[in-house]
């Protein structure tokens, strides 16, 4: 295919990354009289079981950079992440009127209490906190989590989507087993030749499947793959980081951008964690239920997040498995401001690449962020540090 063919591909994942009215989600309930349009932080929520409902999941970001925020600074203190308070933003305008409700995943207290807020400003919309595991034994924490998801299914139900059917619900968990094999190839692609395809090209592609069905996202994944693979990319001498910190609130595009020009191949992150989450396809065959099959998929392939409880591993273990297996040379810490979460657990990972000799640096970030130079100039010498130094 042609850069053309490429180009206007990702000008279309960036326009339906800027689509913060939701004019695409209306134009799927026009299609679909009656279909429910279910938003979600991008943390991991069950993108299967609400498309198996017959609903349009739909990945909520905030207002990003696109946005001021000035009524929703009143509902939330100012010492939290900014996510919050651009949702609700968003929301109080008008913006997000075309979700009939919203889950929030237990990543946090932040996340609870936007719950809380969202249940007492829209009364008529469905505000569904959802309870992760703490337990990953099948007969405990499986259990539980089933449970959480059919009590989800009855939510929708009560709120007009069809009675659970298994095959369809088998249908959707294909569907996004498919999507999420794509995804795993975008990413091997960008680890093996980082110039064909940036990550801040990957971050597009992916996150513009927020408000489409899997299906539907996996065909444009594959095209752009397709054409990713024969255009014309220069090499770049960069030095090939792991970005984390980043599982919740987004940054700004143009600070990945930044990153990627001041000399980082950012082959791995976890930018899009709640595409991500799933390290495998979810197993059908687990059970005969596939509620059931989408909750052990979540205990057993889940990805190490501070998003997710991780029992008696050890912290640090996956980020410095994730370093050797990618070939990366260092790793770049990108939390949210206030973000508790990834702030608590940064000591922990940051003690075991010090133990490793995995060189690293630190950033913090709003997603409302327009300043980069500061951050161009310290990952500029970072890079430049470990081409020079390396570990040293």
């Amino acid at each position: 295919m042609s850069q053309e063919t490429f180009d206007s591909i990702l000008a279309r994942a960036r326009t339906l990354c800027d689509d913060r009215k939701l004019e695409t989600v209306k134009a799927w309930k026009a299609k679909n009289p009656g279909g429910l349009a279910v938003g979600h932080m991008p943390v991991w929520s069950p993108r299967a079981l609400i498309e198996g409902c017959g609903a349009l999941p739909v990945a909520c970001f905030g207002g990003g950079d696109q946005v001021d925020v000035i009524k929703g600074d009143a509902y939330f203190q100012s010492y939290i992440c900014h996510i919050p308070r651009s949702t609700i933003e968003l929301a109080l305008a008008g913006d997000l009127d075309a979700l009939d409700g919203m889950v929030f995943p237990a990543i946090c207290d932040v996340i609870r209490n936007l719950g809380g807020m969202w249940k007492m400003l829209f009364e008529n919309k469905l505000s569904y906190y959802l309870d992760l595991p703490q337990n990953f034994d099948p007969k405990l924490g499986g259990k539980f989590f089933t449970l959480e998801l059919h009590r989800l299914v009855r939510e929708l139900e009560a709120r007009g989507a069809p009675k659970l059917d298994r095959e369809r619900m088998r249908a959707a968990i294909r569907d996004e087993n498919e999507r999420r094999a794509t995804i795993a190839e975008l990413d091997e692609l960008r680890r093996k030749e980082p110039h064909r395809l940036r990550a801040s090209e990957a971050y597009l592609a992916v996150r513009a499947g927020g408000t489409m069905m899997a299906k539907e996202h996996t065909a444009m994944l594959r095209a752009l793959l397709d054409a990713a693979k024969s255009r014309p990319a220069r090499k770049f001498d960069n030095v090939r980081v792991v970005v984390v910190g980043s599982f919740c609130e987004q940054p700004p595009v143009a600070l990945i951008v930044t990153l990627e020009r001041s000399g980082c191949d950012i082959i791995d992150d976890d930018l899009q964690l709640g595409m991500r989450m799933l390290e495998g396809p979810i197993d059908l065959d687990a059970s005969e239920d596939p509620v059931e099959c989408i909750a052990l998929a979540y205990l057993n392939r889940g990805a190490a997040s501070a998003s997710r409880y991780i029992g008696d591993l050890v912290k640090g273990r996956a980020l410095i498995e994730k370093v050797k297996q990618s070939g990366a040379e260092g790793v770049v810490f990108a939390a949210a401001s206030f973000c508790d979460p990834a702030l608590l657990d940064q000591p922990m990972l940051e003690a075991a690449l010090q133990k490793e000799g995995i060189p690293f640096t630190t950033l913090k970030f709003a997603e409302n962020t327009g300043q980069f130079q500061v951050i161009r100039e310290q990952a500029g010498a970072f890079s430049d540090s470990v081409k020079l130094w390396g570990a040293a």
